[in-house]
């Protein structure tokens, strides 16, 4: 059977990058060829219910082995790799007992990883930590969980003497813009339950999420030659910085944590006529949520009554919401996973997800998917790592989930 390493070091290597700006679906050609590379290599373990559909999700189940009144349970790792950094050409490294200092990414020894900056660094001490080389990103999030779902599969396919349930598994595209689970077909997955594998550091496990909102400030300025503009001009980057001035400025991700929301300035362009500002709004609360999205809309109006009608228009759009009001009353679902991860040795760390993930959404479509671990730091970024104990942990945790659903541990 394959390592989880040498299955993690082949898939980062493929480019899978996602792009918000893409009209197919998946967004990047990329995508596929990792897609049909694990329907090929799950069809080759000899699982026999695998299957690829147009929009490039791959599904597969493994039978039960023996009879059993387990619910069928899902895991669910998505291909692709954050748009927010370069994700090709990944040369990943393997660093065998990292000695607790600063490990260099790249020959120059322009980027270094280092525990004065990345603390967490010192947890893994003695550890085989896994890195890229500075230019890329790793493409742990999620190729990580995609690993771990994998080989857990080869064994338990390699394993039919093991009595376990059925287990239902999935690959998707495009979590990173948002659109992962766009076209998933929840009854044809087949699952009562799942987890996507596609947490952070070693132990997280996730039921709740960030309420998500995507803003989009559309200004429109009047352009008047600067020596001739008193009275006239109306400066649209002006506008479009005083709207983002008008939000609370402790307000922001690198002043919030926990349960903290934010507004997030994630692009801004534009010049004197015209200007466009774009925001992600994000609270655990769905009260909160919406007054966030109010105040947005508040400021815009008082621009609107400072500058004319019109100068300024909000665009908003709800992209998902806290999966704890759709988890909780399947709370067995938390409990087997900190069950499992106990089992393994691991110590849960229940905590709110600071983002979302494809689970979020899932939930909402009647699937109840909490998050775990794969085992990684510093994701989307140059900085990204993953020890190795960190994964295989994840493996054990996935077998035993399994085992436990049929009454084995």
């Amino acid at each position: 059977m394959e390592a989880v390493l040498d299955r993690f070091l082949r898939y980062v290597r493929l480019d899978t990058q996602s792009d918000e700006s893409s009209t197919t679906y998946p967004s990047t050609a990329g995508q596929l060829a990792l897609l049909r590379l694990l329907a090929d290599e799950l069809r080759s373990m000899g699982v026999p219910h695998v299957s690829m559909d147009e929009h490039g999700y791959v599904m597969a189940r493994i039978p039960a082995t023996a009879p059993t009144a387990a619910p069928p349970v899902g895991f669910i790792a998505h291909v692709d790799t954050s748009p927010d950094m370069r994700g090709a050409a990944v040369r990943p490294q393997v660093l065998e007992r990292y000695d607790g200092g600063a490990i260099p990414l790249d020959g120059e020894g322009q980027y270094r990883l280092s525990p004065d900056e990345f603390p967490e660094l010192q947890r893994y001490v003695g550890q085989t930590i896994i890195t890229a080389r500075g230019d890329t990103l790793l493409g742990a999030d999620d190729k990580a969980g995609v690993a771990e779902i994998m080989c857990a599969a080869e064994q338990l396919a390699a394993h039919p003497e093991r009595p376990h349930g059925e287990v239902c598994l999935a690959f998707t595209p495009d979590e990173e813009v948002g659109r992962g689970v766009d076209h998933f077909d929840v009854a044809r997955f087949g699952a009562a339950f799942a987890y996507t594998v596609d947490g952070g550091a070693l132990g997280e496990l996730e039921y709740e999420n960030f309420n998500a909102a995507a803003a989009k400030i559309l200004v429109q300025g009047r352009s008047v030659h600067p020596g001739y503009a008193k009275g006239k001009l109306v400066n649209a980057l002006h506008v479009a910085a005083e709207l983002g001035a008008l939000l609370p400025p402790a307000e922001r991700p690198e002043h919030t944590e926990g349960y903290e929301g934010f507004f997030h300035l994630t692009h801004l362009e534009g010049g004197v006529e015209q200007a466009t500002a774009q925001y992600i709004i994000r609270d655990h609360s769905r009260q909160r949520f919406g007054a966030r999205k109010a105040l947005v809309q508040r400021c815009a109006d008082f621009l609107n009554a400072k500058y004319g009608a019109g100068a300024v228009r909000v665009e908003l759009r709800d992209q998902y919401y806290n999966m704890r009001e759709q988890v909780e009353p399947h709370f067995h679902v938390v409990e087997l996973a900190m069950r499992a991860m106990e089992q393994a040795g691991v110590p849960p760390l229940v905590r709110p997800i600071r983002g979302g993930t494809d689970g979020s959404r899932l939930s909402y479509m009647g699937l109840p998917c909490p998050n775990i671990f794969a085992g990684g730091h510093n994701f989307h970024g140059r900085y990204e790592f993953i020890p190795l104990p960190s994964m295989e942990k994840a493996v054990a945790v996935l077998l035993n989930i399994v085992e436990m659903l049929h009454g084995g541990k």
